[in-house]
């Protein structure tokens, strides 16, 4: 199947704002979606305690954000989307808690122009996973390493596969169950057609040993369920 490109993707988020901005209904169809904000959000503000900036990859309507501020009021924000109805309604959402600067920019983390060496938390909620090639891959964490200040934190909730290609099918096999106990078979298979159009997720391995190959000095794994997974690596 030809994969969306990234106008595709761009278009069907500009009309999904609302949903992604409830997270009871909107990220149901992501496993542990709550977990997910919990673990990343507290494991940044653990390793940088003393955080200034902070950015959002792919913020969607802010919830990542959202939660950052709830447990670091005075962190300097910086929202990255591809969407600006997802940026406009995250900038909406995250001005009525955040305490200090709030910039939007609308574009692809594999364009954006941002200072190095510039944020001491990055936060990457479900939108790795739309990366395609190796070379994309690579392209994008070492991007966001060399934005990061040393000593700052990457932390990732995705979608991932697993190495061996059997493991994988197994695990979206449950995935489909899944999303056929909370929606039903009609809405599974809307779910997968859209993994199987926009996505190219990777293993967590496979990102954890190319964090260390660009230069990370540690990474460390905070949670799995099937084909999710929490995860991070520290400059």
């Amino acid at each position: 199947m030809k994969k969306a490109t990234i106008e595709e993707i761009r278009r069907r988020f500009d009309v999904d704002v609302e949903r992604f901005s409830n997270l009871d209904t909107g990220q149901i169809s992501t496993i542990d979606a709550k977990i997910s904000l919990e673990l990343i959000t507290e494991a940044a503000k653990r390793i940088v305690p003393k955080a200034v900036n902070l950015l959002d990859v792919g913020c969607g309507a802010g919830n990542y954000t959202l939660m950052m501020l709830s447990k670091m009021p005075n962190l300097s924000c910086t929202l990255v989307d591809l969407s600006k109805p997802m940026l406009d309604k995250a900038f909406e959402r995250v001005s009525k808690q955040a305490k200090s600067e709030i910039n939007v920019i609308q574009s692809d983390i594999r364009t954006v122009k941002l200072k190095e060496n510039h944020f001491d938390i990055i936060l990457s909620g479900a939108v790795l996973h739309h990366l395609r090639d190796d070379k994309d891959w690579e392209n994008a964490f070492n991007k966001l390493y060399k934005v990061l200040n040393p000593g700052g934190c990457l932390m990732i909730s995705d979608l991932i596969t697993q190495d061996n290609e059997l493991l994988t099918e197994y695990t979206f096999e449950r995935y489909a169950g899944y999303l056929e106990e909370v929606g039903g078979k009609k809405y599974s298979q809307k779910v997968l057609d859209y993994v199987a159009k926009e996505d190219t997720p990777r293993s967590m391995n496979y990102q954890l040993a190319l964090m260390k190959k660009i230069g990370f000095r540690s990474v460390e794994i905070l949670h799995k369920n099937m084909c999710f997974g929490i995860f991070g690596a520290i400059k």
